[in-house]
């Protein structure tokens, strides 16, 4: 069910936006203010990356990133050479390199520069990971995941021991929490910059709020209202639905 307020364990009321929202944020940070969309590309994969190492604990176990040809791919491809660069057993595995956009194709050059394996979705007979990190959709879904996509939901949710999702588990609707097809349900969910009012949903599992850097100031322009308190001292924090 939609909801358009979530709260952190400290108490701080964080407003939910919906996808149209948020793509207006985007705009308005990539078009006018900053940061760049590479700037905050890297801001969340880098949390992404913390979130699955802490999952991770001591335990060198194979992580693979399911990565989609947007944004989110993008995301999720920053991670997958975070966590190779810490020494992870992690695989990329790219939805459509050939669709791949521009700022996720850099971040795909860069991967390629670690020791981490990259797979096409036809390369996974038999394979399996300990986590499976879903960077496939985020809050673009337009209509039932078909293809490739829907295949590797269906491997995030059967090939795993747990998966970890960016922004919002792929093939649920950002804004109202339905699915239409085929989703990845979530041990967790690291949603950026602000939750989506869809968010409270069974599909996400544990929910954490990353900061990619988005100044108050552009939250403002979009009409948001965003507390000074919303990430405490780090850089993700718990939340849950008000």
């Amino acid at each position: 069910m939609p909801t358009d307020r979530f709260s952190t364990r400290m108490g701080a009321a964080i407003p939910a936006v919906t996808a149209a929202q948020m793509r207006e944020i985007d705009r308005i940070a990539i078009e006018e203010t900053g940061p760049n969309l590479f700037q905050m590309m890297e801001n969340a994969g880098r949390s992404l990356a913390m979130a699955t190492i802490e999952r991770l604990g001591t335990h060198r176990r194979t992580v693979f990133v399911l990565a989609g040809s947007g944004g989110n791919g993008g995301g999720g491809i920053c991670a997958a050479r975070h966590l190779a660069n810490h020494g992870v057993d992690v695989t990329l595995v790219l939805a459509d390199e050939q669709k791949l956009g521009e700022v996720p194709s850099q971040q795909l050059a860069v991967y390629r520069s670690t020791p981490g394996a990259l797979l096409s979705p036809d390369q996974l007979d038999g394979a399996g990971a300990h986590i499976v990190v879903d960077a496939l959709i985020g809050y673009s879904l337009n209509g039932e995941p078909r293809g490739p996509v829907a295949d590797l939901i269906a491997f995030a949710n059967t090939r795993s021991e747990q998966a970890i999702s960016l922004d919002v588990p792929s093939g649920i609707d950002a804004t109202s929490g339905e699915a239409p097809g085929d989703h990845v349900t979530a041990s967790l969910t690291v949603t950026l910059a602000l939750p989506k009012t869809g968010l409270d949903s069974r599909a996400v599992g544990r929910l954490e709020l990353a900061d990619i850097g988005i100044p108050r100031a552009v939250y403002e322009r979009a009409g948001v209202t965003v507390p000074a308190t919303a990430f405490g001292v780090g850089y993700r924090t718990r939340i849950k639905p008000s």
